[in-house]
């Protein structure tokens, strides 16, 4: 599921070359303050991955809000046990 959610927030990435240096940058819109900047397309979209990824784990560890991608909700719910 993990995967998917990154593959998929992948394809809503987008970028630019920057005219100061040609180097490219790179952001995912949905994910707010996800965004990348290196000299090849290649090393942005891996920065950009990492990125992601660490901000995925930071929004879990504060339970706060993932926004949902093609149906994927990382979010975690509390579940009551009905055993007690």
């Amino acid at each position: 599921m993990l995967t998917d959610f990154i593959t998929a927030a992948l394809k809503e990435a987008r970028y630019e070359t920057l005219p100061e240096d040609n180097s490219i940058y790179g952001e995912i819109p949905i994910c707010q303050g996800v965004y990348a900047n290196a000299m090849t397309f290649e090393e942005c979209r891996q920065e950009l991955i990492e990125v992601l990824e660490e901000w995925i784990i930071f929004r879990l560890r504060r339970n706060l809000d993932i926004p949902m991608i093609n149906n994927i909700d990382l979010n975690i719910r509390e579940t009551v046990d009905a055993a007690y």
